[in-house]
């Protein structure tokens, strides 16, 4: 990969992760509710995620799946209902105090891997990256040599982000009221993204 080829490749990628989503509503949803160290388990389950489609793509996996209208189908709908849950359950709970103590570490990190699983965004994503940004011309392990690299640590620095901005806004919602409309406002992202999710049609790959 070509120096002007990977910067137009990072520049896609910052933007990628940096545009709000189901990741970035969960960090920021964590860092507001769990101590800083343990809300990093969510970053650390999207960089699982990142790591395994990044793979996959590599492999053809993720375009054979977008190319699987059936199969894409019912993990659309899977995945708009667990949004959804989500949302209202995040809703109902917004009253009460936040479950700091009552999350295990791995609830926390197989939560956040589930989100980023289902995200629609990353099916199409990651299509548009591989499409778009690898050269038929030169092995693909070589390039992803590049690739991943810089695409786990924009993803890193992206979510440890949201992550910390949640952080700073639980300190700052010490009211109550404000803090109970905040995590309203996250459950309700979540209940729309699920909305989407449910209305989206299958990402097609560029060639």
């Amino acid at each position: 990969m070509s120096f002007e080829a990977w910067t137009i490749f990072a520049l896609f990628w910052v933007v990628f992760v940096t545009t709000p989503g189901p990741n970035a509503v969960n960090c920021i949803s964590n860092g507001m509710s769990l101590p800083f160290p343990k809300a990093m388990l969510g970053v650390l389950a999207i960089l699982t995620q990142a790591s395994l489609f990044l793979i996959m793509s590599a492999l053809g996996v993720t375009a054979l799946i977008a190319a699987s209208p059936n199969g894409f189908f019912v993990a659309k709908l899977v995945g708009a209902g667990f949004l959804i849950w989500i949302g209202i359950r995040g809703w109902i709970n917004a009253t009460r105090p936040a479950p700091a103590s009552e999350r295990p570490a791995r609830h926390i990190y197989l939560h956040a891997l589930a989100v980023a699983t289902i995200n629609p965004k990353s099916v199409a994503g990651y299509l548009a990256a591989f499409s778009q940004f690898v050269q038929p011309d030169v092995p693909i392990w070589q390039q992803m040599g590049v690739i991943m690299p810089t695409a786990l640590v924009i993803t890193t620095l992206s979510y440890t982000g949201f992550t910390l901005l949640g952080a700073l806004m639980g300190k700052a919602a010490i009211g109550a009221v404000f803090n109970t409309w905040v995590r309203r406002v996250m459950a309700t992202c979540f209940i729309i993204y699920g909305v989407l999710l449910g209305a989206s049609t299958t990402p097609a790959a560029r060639g």
